[in-house]
């Protein structure tokens, strides 16, 4: 019961993909249409569950099903984490700090269960839960974290893009250049690809006085919906042809 994709380069580029459109989409519900924190969280927090339910019945890896999960967390994550920072006052730095304590207690709790958080052993369906619970709260963290460098930092949403890119970088150079924990180094790419989406969301959508290209919530939605939706697409072909292809004699 594989359903996680393989983590290679293409597995990256829509994760960013997602989590950026999850930002703009998130933004574009509870500030554009005005519908508010709380009252986004929970429809968003409804979508993730019918999502969820949906990708907890199938048998293996399906690509739409599986990215529209994580888009739902992003979505969620970026009402829930704005909920918890702004109607609530927490601020950025005491709900990342918050979601990160939280974000520690599931795959501690998650490692003491199934022994591990390697991602190509989610084969159960209780590991898989623990695995979305885990992406659904470094989603929320990833806003709150991104927030936090692109408001409260003094760094801007480019500069908190380029240093969260900076950092994710180094992650690639351990990866290939170490032998540090493949596990560890999947979770801080994980947990870091939030932020830098959340950020480029701002860089896309912010006006040209905040520093960002002035692209708005919705213009900037509708462009990363159609890119994702086309390596979704390229994903699920790719899939299928590799499903086809005869097996070689043993």
């Amino acid at each position: 019961m594989q359903k996680i994709p393989r983590i290679a380069l293409l597995f990256w580029v829509m994760k960013i993909c997602a989590t950026t459109l999850g930002e703009t989409a998130g933004d574009l519900l509870s500030m554009t249409m005005s519908v508010g924190y709380g009252v986004s969280s929970l429809i968003l927090i409804g979508f993730f569950v019918v999502t969820l339910s949906a990708q907890l019945v199938t048998k293996r890896y399906v690509p739409p099903v599986y990215w529209l999960v994580i888009l739902s967390t992003s979505t969620a994550g970026t009402t829930m984490s704005d909920f918890m920072d702004r109607t609530l006052s927490l601020g950025y730095a005491k709900g990342s700090a918050l979601l990160v304590v939280l974000l520690c207690i599931v795959l501690g709790v998650w490692r003491a269960v199934e022994g591990t958080l390697a991602v190509d052993k989610v084969a159960t369906r209780r590991a898989e839960i623990f695995y979305w619970a885990a992406s659904l709260v470094s989603n929320t963290l990833g806003t709150a974290l991104g927030d936090f460098l692109a408001d409260d930092s003094g760094l801007g949403f480019a500069g908190g893009a380029g240093l969260i890119g900076g950092v994710l970088l180094v992650v690639v150079a351990l990866t290939f250049a170490t032998k540090m924990s493949r596990v560890a180094l999947f979770w801080i790419a994980f947990v870091l690809t939030r932020p830098f989406g959340a950020t480029m969301g701002d860089v896309l959508t912010k006006g040209h006085e905040a520093g960002g290209l002035g692209l708005g919530t919705k213009g900037s939605s509708l462009v990363l919906f159609a890119v994702l939706a086309v390596l979704v697409a390229y994903s699920t072909l790719k899939r299928s042809g590799d499903a086809a292809k005869p097996t070689a004699p043993t």
